[in-house]
């Protein structure tokens, strides 16, 4: 299943029961300048994940980024900073365990943004997901970054109490800021 901007759709299995697990992958390739004599450099670009753990009031509670790795609770885990882009596939992820997340929350929201200033015209192969980690990496949403517009962050998508499970809202609202503390004021509009 992929989603589009502004869908919803429930985070319930198939078979029955819900996800357990959903992790936040961030990709992308450093850029090439022209160096001298016209060679090609890799330049280092520092894309940043970050999830945001809202109460029922809109409430920031907690918050996983490059600076702080894990919720206080242990239940959202960033698997670290990639400061390059360099490697392929997700250079940076965030876990979360759904069924640890504390009942007092009831939104996580995940935010890109690029912690150097570059803005999305001028990032490679950029993208970020999430994904379904409990049955094989299976893609919920996606949105390419690279092209996409000179703002150099973006509201993702948010997961959302959804009486006893979760349900997924992919958002895809672009934004400015090098870190998640500039986006708050387009997150609170998500919220």
């Amino acid at each position: 299943m992929s989603l589009s901007k502004g869908q919803t759709v429930s985070l319930e299995k198939r078979g029955g029961g819900t996800l357990t697990r959903v992790r936040m992958g961030l990709g992308w390739d450093a850029i090439k300048k022209k160096g001298m004599f016209g060679k090609l450099k890799d330049q280092s670009v520092d894309l940043d994940a970050s999830a945001l753990l809202f109460d029922a009031g809109g409430r920031l509670v907690d918050q996983v980024w490059f600076q702080q790795l894990r919720s206080k609770d242990g239940s959202v885990q960033h698997t670290g900073d990639n400061r390059t882009g360099a490697g392929d596939g997700d250079d940076e992820s965030i876990v979360v365990d759904l069924q640890s997340v504390p009942s007092s929350i009831s939104q996580i929201v995940f935010v890109v943004n690029s912690f150097t200033g570059e803005n999305f015209s001028q990032i490679e192969n950029a993208f970020c997901r999430l994904v379904d980690s409990t049955a094989n990496d299976t893609e919920l949403a996606r949105y390419e970054l690279t092209g996409s517009g000179t703002h150099n962050s973006q509201v993702m998508a948010k997961v959302s109490r959804a009486g006893s499970g979760w349900s997924m809202t992919a958002i895809g609202a672009i934004a400015n800021g090098r870190t998640f503390q500039d986006l708050m004021p387009t997150v609170s509009q998500h919220l």
